[in-house]
């Protein structure tokens, strides 16, 4: 089993998409953040679930999708490390470098 870790920066996306959702409706910016977070914790079992996205000298860059969003997390030996967490609508290459 894999263990998840969380960058800074991708904690930082979580916490701007509740605020985000939040400004119109506290209980739908909750449901959201629940599943982000639940659909994260499917990577401790299952690390390939997402699509490949790129190999990195350290691990391979993957996508796992949850509604509008985009999960960019990185295989690394015995873990997983969370990027960020994207809306689709954003051009995730101009954040992940």
């Amino acid at each position: 089993m894999a263990e998840i870790r969380w960058t800074e920066e991708a904690l930082k996306w979580f916490r701007n998409i509740y605020d985000y959702i939040s400004e119109d409706n506290s209980i739908a910016a909750q449901k959201v953040i629940e599943g982000i977070y639940e659909k994260t914790q499917l990577l401790a079992n299952f690390p390939e679930i997402g699509y490949k996205y790129r190999d990195e000298t350290d691990g391979q860059v993957r996508i796992l999708l949850y509604g509008h969003y985009r999960i960019a997390y990185l295989i690394k030996q015995d873990d997983v490390e969370i990027l960020g967490i994207f809306h689709g609508s954003m051009e995730i290459g101009e954040y992940i470098k």
